[in-house]
């Protein structure tokens, strides 16, 4: 290991991997899994903030109007907020058990709050839209086994389960395969995306956006994605690039805040396994595993271009450049991130820790690097 006290020279630009994606439409919930992870979407809420969601989020239009780029106000680097790691989630008891793809649908199609949908072993074939809310108190779950896989029938087009303005669902267990984007998720609160297998798929695996705040993407296997294009091939995807905020979000910031990522596992991704948008704040990584020796779209594992998360407690092996980054898009994003006890065996030629500019970003000395061809990071390193 190397002592973050070393420094070195600047990196050079980011890869823009961002892609508009025309939104669409589908439904799922829960069954009888039970999983330990993070804190509930509604947890980190009440954790985080007491600011109420938008009542238009999960709309969707392009209105003609100019790009709004100001960021939040901004704020010291101070460390967000921690939940719990202690809770046990589970699904509730199964209100209906589906067989094929035709049961789930019209599952989905009818689920209410506290509807509890169980996957029986078998292939479920086609894209699958969860548009209809659960509550807090009543969220709606869809569960399964890996033995339950939904498969979207290629991967050069479609989003094999987009819950899309369906807030506090539990979605948990089973597998997700064969589309060109896995998950998606646009415009949601309290959403619980936890112990799925995601894999062959076309562009990137799980992506929160449109507003998608207080959620929690935890304990997910995600492999093999980028198989149509390596750049689009992301683990875990937040918000929306600031060129596509026009089709997304009314062409202002995509302000996915205050989400988890936390306890997931990401091997053969052709992109970064975590990369997090200009627009977002106030969310954390932590306690996930990297293996970037596919990665050929991208140059690390872990790329920030919001403000304010915590990436914590993390460990990645193999890059072919860096281990995490951060960049600055557009003026006053990229910004007041804490990097903290993370372990990056890069064995590469760059830094395990690259912040470019360095503005009011922090990598705490109890961060380690190790086979990083330019050091542990650009900067010094800051006691806790």
């Amino acid at each position: 290991m190397t002592d973050l006290s070393d420094t070195g020279p600047t990196p050079g630009a980011a890869l823009d991997t961002e892609r508009a994606w025309p939104k669409r439409y589908v439904l799922i919930a829960g069954g009888t899994v039970a999983l330990l992870a993070g804190i509930t979407g509604a947890g980190i809420a009440a954790a985080l903030t007491s600011e109420a969601p938008d009542s238009n989020v999960g709309a969707y239009s392009t209105p003609e109007a100019s790009v709004s780029t100001s960021p939040l106000e901004p704020t010291p680097p101070t460390t967000p907020p921690v939940p719990s790691s202690e809770l046990l989630v589970e699904c509730q008891s199964a209100t209906v058990e589906v067989n094929d793809a035709d049961e789930l649908q019209e599952a989905l199609d009818v689920a209410e709050p506290g509807t509890s949908i169980l996957l029986a072993p078998g292939t479920y074939t086609g894209e699958f839209v969860a548009s209809r809310a659960g509550t807090a108190a009543a969220p709606i779950s869809l569960c399964g086994g890996r033995d339950a896989v939904l498969d979207g029938d290629g991967i050069e087009g479609g989003i094999v389960l987009h819950l899309d303005g369906a807030s506090h669902w539990v979605v948990a267990g089973f597998t997700v395969r064969n589309g060109q984007k896995g998950v998606m998720a646009d415009g949601v609160t309290g959403v619980r995306i936890e112990g799925l297998a995601v894999t062959v798929i076309g562009d990137e695996a799980i992506h929160l956006r449109q507003h998608s705040s207080d959620n929690a993407v935890v304990g997910n296997e995600i492999s093999d994605t980028g198989l149509r294009r390596k750049k689009f091939g992301e683990g875990v995807y937040i918000g929306t690039a600031q060129s596509n905020w026009c089709d997304i979000t009314e062409c202002e910031p995509d302000r996915s805040d205050r989400n988890l990522i936390e306890g997931n596992r990401m091997t053969r991704t052709t992109a970064e396994a975590i990369d997090i948008k200009e627009g977002t704040t106030g969310g954390i990584v932590r306690g996930n595993h990297f293996d970037g020796g596919e990665i050929s779209g991208a140059d690390s594992w872990v790329d920030v271009k919001g403000n304010q998360w915590l990436i914590e407690g993390n460990v990645g092996v193999d890059s072919p450049q860096d281990g995490f980054q951060t960049h600055e898009i557009l003026s006053g994003w990229g910004t007041g991130n804490i990097f903290r006890g993370n372990s990056a065996d890069v064995s590469g030629p760059g830094f395990g820790f690259s912040l470019t500019p360095v503005l009011g970003n922090v990598v705490e000395c109890s961060n380690t690097a190790s086979r990083a061809g330019e050091g542990v990071s650009n900067v010094r390193c800051t006691p806790r």
